[in-house]
């Protein structure tokens, strides 16, 4: 069955080479060890257009895109009929905002609790500061009156008591000289008795009296000198120590006090601000559940403009549907430009370049060829068929069209061909008349009753007919079918059993000239993704993409590239 598939495959697609221009004739040519008659090519010299061919969308150029910016999931709730023009301002999206109403409320009760806590910290800290400007100015005050004390004690009051007791000194000094002459005539006018014994023994009395007073005062000076005045001026010191002391823990506590009220009143301003910004982040989003629009244009839904994606859980946008934060919800087109986006795949880059020439037609509108040029390749695969098939790499490709794009709309299926070469007069044959031995491009020529193995130069191709540089003259007759023993593999082989995006499965070398494997895969290789068996420089060849068109067309129907 495998191989009956094949055939009709191979046979599909010579004819299709047939249609395009090229002449193959199952020539009445059998080798001297075989009775199977062998398919042949006659070799075409003429115009051949180097062309890639791919599927995909028609975009706005030019377009506003609005996304969901609500945080986390929520739902829509309402949504504009796409296709409506709309005006600057007009609803598009509303989001569903309970959630988000009820934690306002909330919030709002949080943001009221740290304004009073924010005030209740900044009355605090000027309580805190006056307070300790008022402790400082005291304790200063204290160590100023203590300094002054000991000046005072220095140069008022200890001389002062110094005078008092030096004065007392001299008077009793002189009450008791005075006493002692007085008791000298005392005694002398007893002893003439013009004087009485009492009055005698009072003047004694005055006299010891004097000598005591005199004593007492000499005896309080030297107390002060000697004990009083150190032990007051070290205590008078000692007090300027204290209140010096005094005065350094007032101010580090008045310090301490103050940046701790700072710290808090920061804290609780910080607090304050933060449940403000969280506040002011759910009126925010409050505010982005309803979507407007900011430009005139007509509603385009993403989902609509993206196409279906097999991968992806996406459902179409409608109301109930839950969107996520940062979704593509609406595309707004700007401006009347469109362009066509298009995958290549990485085996025709090398094809490629930003600038060239492309036709686009649109499925919608039969007939029409839209004409455009190249603007930009991604310079990395595109992730999510990245991530579908990791050995498939297709680059997203930007094709500007010329014009306004009159009827044409955003998500419609395109496909566009690419024009590499133009080429006026080459020589060319089917590319899978080309097998390589030992790395080299050979083609089998029939002569008289052999197969005559020649070596060719080949240039660039179409997935369809490739160029010969040098090696064959037009009208040459070349072998469809090369043998596959005699070479590791022809330059295109066909793999229809293949999954999209496989590796394709070299095809077993059958032990006579001309056979074909068992496994009933046609000769070739697959040249698909790194170009195995195509000539160096020519990239390799991707099937079911490119579009047909004969010498002048892109690639043919099949993975493989065979037609």
């Amino acid at each position: 069955m495998k191989t009956r598939r094949i055939v009709i495959a191979v046979g599909a697609a010579l004819a299709a080479v047939a249609v395009v221009g090229g002449v193959i004739r199952a020539a009445p040519w059998r080798s001297a060890d075989s009775t199977v008659q062998q398919l042949t090519y006659t070799v075409q010299r003429g115009p051949l257009t180097i062309s890639v061919s791919e599927s995909g969308t028609i975009k706005s150029r030019e377009q506003q895109i609005l996304k969901c910016e609500v945080e986390g999931q929520t739902t829509i709730i309402y949504l504009i009929p796409e296709g409506e023009f709309v005006q600057p301002g007009e609803l598009l999206v509303e989001l569903d905002a309970s959630q988000l109403e009820d934690r306002r409320v909330d919030q709002q009760i949080q943001v009221q609790n740290a304004e009073a806590a924010y005030i209740q910290a900044r009355e605090n800290l000027e309580v805190v500061k006056s307070q300790a400007t008022s402790d400082i100015s005291k304790a200063e005050l204290d160590y100023k009156f203590a300094e002054e004390d000991v000046k005072q004690y220095l140069e008022g009051e200890f001389p002062k008591q110094l005078k008092e007791l030096e004065s007392n000194i001299t008077l009793a000094q002189e009450e008791l000289e005075r006493a002692t002459e007085k008791l000298r005539w005392s005694e002398t006018l007893n002893k003439e008795k013009y004087l009485s014994q009492t009055e005698l023994d009072a003047d004694r009395i005055a006299k010891k009296r004097a000598e005591l007073t005199h004593e007492l005062a000499v005896a309080e000076r030297d107390l002060l000198q000697n004990f009083t005045y150190q032990r007051t001026l070290d205590q008078l010191n000692s007090d300027v120590d204290q209140a010096r002391m005094a005065l350094e823990r007032v101010r580090l506590k008045a310090n301490a006090d103050t940046i701790q009220a700072e710290a808090e009143f920061k804290a609780k301003e910080l607090g304050y601000q933060q449940q403000q910004d969280k506040l002011a982040k759910i009126e925010d989003q409050i505010a982005k559940t309803k979507i407007y629009a900011p430009i005139a244009g007509m509603v385009i839904y993403a989902t609509s403009a993206q196409g279906a994606r097999p991968w992806s859980n996406d459902q179409p946008l409608d109301e109930g549907r839950v969107v996520r934060e940062r979704e593509e919800l609406i595309y707004l087109p700007t401006a009347d430009a469109m362009t066509a986006e298009i995958k290549i795949y990485e085996s025709n880059l090398q094809k490629v370049r930003p600038g060239m020439e492309a036709r686009v037609t649109i499925d919608a509108l039969p007939g029409r060829v839209f004409s455009g040029k190249v603007a930009t390749i991604a310079p990395l695969p595109d992730a999510q068929s990245l991530w579908m098939n990791p050995d498939l790499k297709i680059y997203t490709t930007q094709i500007h069209l010329d014009g306004g794009g009159e009827g044409l709309r955003t998500g419609m299926s395109c496909r566009a061909e690419i024009i590499v070469e133009q080429y006026k007069d080459v020589v060319y044959v089917p590319i899978q008349s080309v097998l390589r031995v030992n790395g080299e491009p050979m083609v089998y020529v029939p002569q008289g009753q052999e197969i005559v193995r020649r070596p060719v130069e080949l240039g660039l191709d179409n997935n369809r007919m490739v160029r010969i540089l040098r090696g064959l003259q037009a009208g040459e007759e070349v072998l469809m079918r090369p043998p596959l023993s005699s070479g590791a593999a022809p330059l295109e082989q066909q793999t229809t059993e293949d999954e999209p995006g496989s590796s394709p499965r070299q095809p077993a070398a059958p032990s006579e000239p001309g056979a074909r494997p068992d496994s009933g895969d046609s000769p070739g290789t697959a040249g698909r993704g790194q170009g195995e068996g195509r000539p160096s420089g020519q990239g390799g060849t991707r099937g079911g993409t490119d579009s047909g068109g004969g010498p002048g067309g892109g690639g043919g129907p099949g993975r493989g590239g065979r037609m």
